[in-house]
């Protein structure tokens, strides 16, 4: 079997784990439908970044960077997004903001300078333009379509539908799929095994989580690119 899918089924394993495990103890009402589509969209989503494990060309040559897996995954997440039982703006891809938006910008404003003076910090010249240009687009914009965006909702349907978001507004859809954040850049499976990077998982798993109270506090996924973006493609300049 293709190792990007046996990685993959371990990664959807975890989540569907966690979140049996989730509305056990906190006695919540799981939806098994909108679990099972939330499953599901994990594994469409990967197959459709990583081009059909190969099977789809690539259709953007000359590149180090996946444009051709990340421009697919966007598209087949806006239709996902466009199907009655989601919705548009359900998924956050409206520029309409909630109020009490102002909180979450706010502190958007101080993360990026924090953000830029690391960058700054560590500066060794700016990249490539293809390098510039794929960091301030196609991982905020696809990664945040996805993990705040369609998979949120159907988290968030599948353990938290009808009551008020816990933590923050977050909820258990916004941990659950912040972890499938981390795991996405922490555990791998290759032909030497399985791994687990602690570090990367705590650098993902936890900015995600602002991620994912961003999406919340203002409803939109505007920010939660934008800061996504940021956070990729200010390294890339300096």
């Amino acid at each position: 079997m293709h190792a990007a899918l046996v990685e993959i089924s371990i990664h959807v394993s975890v989540i569907a784990a966690l979140a049996a495990l989730i509305a056990w103890c906190s006695r919540s009402r799981l939806r098994p439908g909108w679990l099972l589509a939330a499953l599901l969209l994990m594994l469409l989503r990967d197959a459709l970044v990583l081009r059909g494990y190969g099977l789809i060309p690539n259709f953007v040559t000359g590149s180090d960077w996946a444009w051709t897996g990340k421009l697919l995954a966007t598209a087949g997440l806006l239709a996902v997004a466009a199907l009655p039982g989601f919705g548009l703006a359900r998924c956050g891809i409206t520029w309409r903001q909630e109020q009490g938006a102002r909180a979450a910008w706010l502190v958007f404003a101080v993360v990026a300078v924090i953000v830029c003076v690391i960058a700054f910090a560590y500066r060794d010249g700016p990249d490539t333009l293809d390098t510039i240009a794929f960091q301030w687009t196609m991982p905020g914009i696809e990664e945040e379509l996805f993990y705040r965006g369609v998979l949120l909702l159907a988290l968030n349907e599948a353990l938290d539908s009808g009551v008020p978001r816990r933590f923050a507004g977050i909820g258990w859809g916004g941990v659950l799929a912040s972890v499938a954040f981390g795991l996405g850049h922490a555990l791998f499976y290759r032909k030497a095994g399985l791994t687990f990077d602690t570090l990367a998982f705590a650098l993902t798993g936890g900015p995600a989580l602002l991620l994912a109270w961003f999406r919340a506090r203002t409803g939109s996924l505007a920010l939660p690119v934008l800061a996504h973006n940021v956070a990729n493609g200010m390294p890339a300049l300096l």
